[in-house]
């Protein structure tokens, strides 16, 4: 593992999970959550995002899935917050917009050491196979409040809950790839006027 890495192990009554971050990855790994959704939507952070990213779960799969995608999530965040560490040279912002047929999704991310999700997403369906769509927004709030980032998620278009959910996995995969890419004219400095992020 390089500098910019991160191993993650969480485990409770609800959940056991492994997940290790490679910042400066290919998008290699395997994800094996018990959720298969889930997996495919864990595959675009990956190979959007350039990111090692493998992520080995178990959860209460008889209650339903909840616990372990939102656990996913504060693991993710938790590497994430450790493998970008103090922060100083990197460009702090991200956004990206992907479409995938009719659907459109818009990812923006601030680096900013305050946890923060704005969701402005809507799923004409409940669920999508067995994955309950209301756990994208549980995912992500479990992600931001562990990685200390501010995230706008968006759904500008869109009918298809597996095309919307699909958007914005790989909108913020590209995002935060752009926030975490190194500033060559930043040298070693913060990218804030506080000095502190």
């Amino acid at each position: 593992m390089n500098e910019r890495s991160a191993v993650i192990e969480r485990n409770t009554l609800e959940t056991r999970i492994r997940l290790s971050l490679d910042l400066d990855g290919s998008g290699a790994g395997e994800r094996r959550t018990g959720v298969g959704f889930f997996d495919h939507m864990l595959e675009q952070i990956a190979r959007h995002g350039l990111f090692d990213l493998h992520v080995e779960a178990d959860g209460d799969y008889a209650v339903d899935d909840h616990h372990t995608v939102e656990d996913v999530g504060i693991a993710l965040g938790q590497a994430f917050a450790r493998a970008v560490g103090d922060k100083r040279g990197l460009v702090r912002y991200g956004h990206a917009y992907c479409p995938l047929d009719e659907a459109l999704g818009r990812a923006v991310v601030d680096l900013s050491g305050r946890p923060g999700l704005e969701y402005r997403v809507q799923f004409p369906v409940e669920k999508i196979g067995r994955f309950d769509t209301q756990l994208v927004r549980e995912f992500w709030q479990g992600f931001v409040n562990h990685a200390g980032v501010t995230l706008h998620l968006d759904c500008l278009a869109g009918d298809n809950g597996h095309h919307i959910a699909e958007t914005l996995f790989k909108a913020a995969g590209r995002a935060l790839r752009m926030a975490c890419t190194r500033d060559e004219r930043l040298g070693d400095a913060l990218p804030s006027t506080k000095g502190a992020l």
